[in-house]
């Protein structure tokens, strides 16, 4: 059908345009419902209830999200509703039920609540499109609300009642209701069929309580395949990836064909993608845009970013989704300029990214350069409404704090109107990153004032402070109020702890907070081998790393740098190359520019300088003035004047602004009593204004009974005395 047939149509009567509507497949215009319903205004044809009915049902069926806007919808839907109310038939009920619901699917909730208001006369199903309705905009504790009023106005829920209800209450803090649902189902006697049980088996899934799912699907008598899907998604959403693999091969040898709901569940469930993407290209799914989706952005979550740009090229229309997902990916590994060119992409298609996209691209931005591009997606943020939103507040924060902008980090705070924990943790967080933890106490005094209680996260950040400050009285009370909540010794927590006693030169303590951990992670192993190493107890540190291990955990980067710099503390050789051999040999890690320093310092401290540079020349990655700088150091301890003279120059050209080789070569010249080359060294360090920063010494005058107080405790910070116990 074409805009010819409508307007040649003027003389039909309005089961003509009825029959237009019915027709109607969702295939054609959007707008192509409207356009029907104006001709038959120009056509002088009376429509009636009937006529607003269809033409609900095919506006609703015409509707999408990703070519509507909210705006042009509730504009169109309202000139409906205008018609209804000036020929009178919004008293009808089934008409107005049928606008309700259409209003709740267009997410327009509070139009349909006020409709629902209007309404002279309402009926179960009246009630289950409101309930409904707010089951699918998320608004689980209204949709109950809801029930509870209807049941008080006399209304007997039915069965779609609870098919409606159940999703509202798929929330863990809403299981009690979601239970309390299920018995007044039982009670009611509304009889649990296939379709009610998916609904209640999906519910469960979504409240972790795996158990239950599972009891109503083995009840089923007859399971069909929305059945099957709900349980493979419940396996899925719960971590269980080979249950559901399992599940979808019992589902294939009952007979059963999967759809792509069932391909869309298996992808999240993240079970064997490889074989269920052979198994889509089998089954002909190549064409389901719902599919590709999700395997592009399984692939791109995977870090196979290819192989989902590859998928995407095949999409049979754009997807938002898809895009996001592959931005994303290329922003988790740094590769800002594709993320900028995907971006392009989305505003060339007219697309607005949303909180969770923009949030992931400003995480991945870490690297200097990129920082211009981190301001401008800030200002699309602006731009677009998107910094209204807490969590692209709180990654903004983040990234101005990774660089040292804190000042605008402190104007970000300050815009706030609502500061959750998670803001306050990402300005304390950011004060520490950036080097001004006195600014985070401060902060984290405001907190506790205006009423939000500290988790594990707020502690971690305030000890890494502490660490920084070698504030150890201030570290002791975060440990005391850690003790005196009962607060479970997360890893992250654990790990600060050790952190701190052990900068703060205390490595008894940190040795017993290790001690009571019941299940230490490789971050906890790490910062114990890391301490013992500082102190220079390094077979300890072996130890450590040989127990870690044993534990099935497997070393990682920062575990050799650890033993490395404990071989090179001790003077090792022998022992440190080996473990720096295991580690690209056995643990196939490769080394960073730091562990080819540590080993570097390792060889030259005892006088091994042919080895040294032997091993700077066979370095698979260019050395830089870490590297050289090691050399130089111990060419101050043996006096070779002209090694160290040749780095020195190396050094100059490299980073004359670095007072660090200046230092040394002063150190090296005054050894052998070259003062007149001592004062010249400084002269030049002098001239270049790499003279660095000037020695200080570290107090703790913060006031520790303020502190106290806003822990919400009475007593002082710890003392041996009370670190005795120590298990948590």
């Amino acid at each position: 059908m074409n805009a010819c047939t409508v307007w040649s149509s003027k003389t039909r009567g309005i089961s003509f345009f009825h029959s237009l509507l019915t027709s109607y497949n969702g295939s054609q215009s959007e707008k192509w419902p409207l356009v029907i319903f104006r001709q038959l205004l120009e056509a002088n044809a009376n429509p009636n209830d009937l006529t607003f009915s269809l033409l609900i049902k095919a506006f609703a069926s015409s509707f999408s999200s990703d070519t509507y806007t909210s705006a042009v919808t509730e504009f169109e839907v309202s000139q409906v509703q205008t018609q209804l109310v000036r020929r009178g038939i919004n008293r009808l009920v089934y008409v107005n039920t049928a606008l309700l619901d259409f209003y709740m699917k267009l997410g327009l909730v509070t139009h349909a609540r006020q409709l629902f208001e209007d309404m002279p006369c309402r009926d179960v199903v009246s009630w289950n499109a409101l309930i409904c309705g707010y089951s699918r905009n998320e608004h689980g504790y209204r949709a109950v609300s809801f029930f509870v009023q209807m049941l008080r106005e006399g209304f007997r829920p039915d069965h779609a009642t609870i098919v409606g209800l159940a999703p509202a209450c798929g929330r863990c803090e809403l299981i009690l209701q979601g239970r309390s649902l299920h018995g007044f189902g039982i009670k009611a006697g509304l009889g649990f069929d296939c379709q009610l049980k998916n609904a209640l088996s999906s519910m469960y899934a979504k409240c972790e309580n795996l158990e239950a799912s599972e009891l109503l699907f083995e009840e089923m008598s007859e399971r069909s395949l929305v059945s099957w899907n709900s349980m493979i998604g419940a396996y899925g959403q719960n971590g269980f990836s080979e249950k559901a693999m399992i599940c979808f091969k019992e589902m294939l040898s009952e007979g059963v064909q999967p759809g792509p709901v069932t391909m869309m569940n298996l992808l999240s469930a993240n079970a064997a993608p490889e074989s269920i993407h052979c198994y889509i290209i089998k089954c002909g799914m190549t064409n389901h845009a719902s599919v590709i989706t999700s395997l592009v952005c399984l692939y791109a979550g995977q870090g196979l970013t290819h192989m989902a740009e590859l998928l995407y090229k095949h999409l049979p229309t754009n997807s938002l989704i898809s895009l996001t997902a592959i931005m994303s990916s290329y922003a988790e590994i740094g590769d800002i300029n594709s993320v900028v060119g995907y971006f392009i992409q989305t505003q060339q298609l007219d697309m607005k990214l949303d909180a969770v996209a923009l949030l992931s691209v400003l995480h991945g931005i870490i690297d200097p350069p990129h920082f211009a591009v981190g301001r401008a997606f800030h200002a699309y943020g602006l731009k677009t409404g998107l910094t209204t939103d807490g969590l692209v507040t709180n990654g903004l924060i983040s990234l101005y704090s990774k660089f040292d902008e804190i000042e605008a980090v402190y104007c970000l705070f300050l815009e706030m109107s609502y500061k959750s924990l998670i803001t306050w943790n990402s300005v304390i967080s950011g004060c520490v990153h950036a080097g001004k933890s006195s600014d985070a106490m401060d902060f984290f005094c405001q907190m506790k004032k205006s009423g939000q209680k500290p988790d594990a996260i707020t502690i971690s950040s305030l000890l890494c402070g502490c660490s920084q400050l070698g504030y150890l009285r201030t570290g002791e009370t975060l440990h005391n109020h850690v003790i005196r909540n009962n607060a479970e010794m997360e890893d992250f927590t654990g790990t600060a702890l050790i952190d701190m006693y052990t900068k703060c030169g205390r490595l008894d303590y940190a040795e017993k907070v290790f001690n009571s951990i019941v299940d230490p992670c490789l971050a906890t192993w790490n910062s114990i081998i890391s301490g013992y190493s500082l102190y220079g107890v390094e077979y300890k540190a072996f130890t450590a790393y040989d127990e870690l291990q044993k534990q099935g955990l497997k070393p990682d980067k920062i575990t050799f740098l650890g033993v490395l710099a404990a071989c090179a503390h001790g003077g090792l050789v022998c022992e440190g190359t080996e473990y720096f051999r295991a580690m690209i040999e056995e643990h196939g890690l490769m080394p960073d520019l730091q562990h080819y320093a540590c080993v570097v310092g390792l060889l030259s401290r005892p006088g091994l300088f042919h080895e040294a540079m032997e091993f700077i020349n066979n370095m698979k990655i260019q050395p830089d003035s870490a590297v050289w700088i090691s050399l130089l150091s111990a060419c101050s301890i043996h006096q070779e004047i002209k090694l160290g003279e040749c780095l020195a120059n190396k050094l100059f050209f490299m980073d004359q602004r670095n007072g660090g080789f200046y230092v040394l070569m002063s150190n090296l010249y005054a050894t052998v009593g070259r003062w007149d080359d001592v004062a010249r060294v400084r002269d030049m360090m002098r001239d270049s204004g790499g003279g660095g920063c000037s020695g200080v010494s570290v107090i703790e005058v913060t006031s520790i009974e303020d502190l106290n107080n806003n822990l919400g405790m009475n007593e002082v910070y710890l003392n041996t005395n009370t670190l005795q116990p120590f298990c948590l």
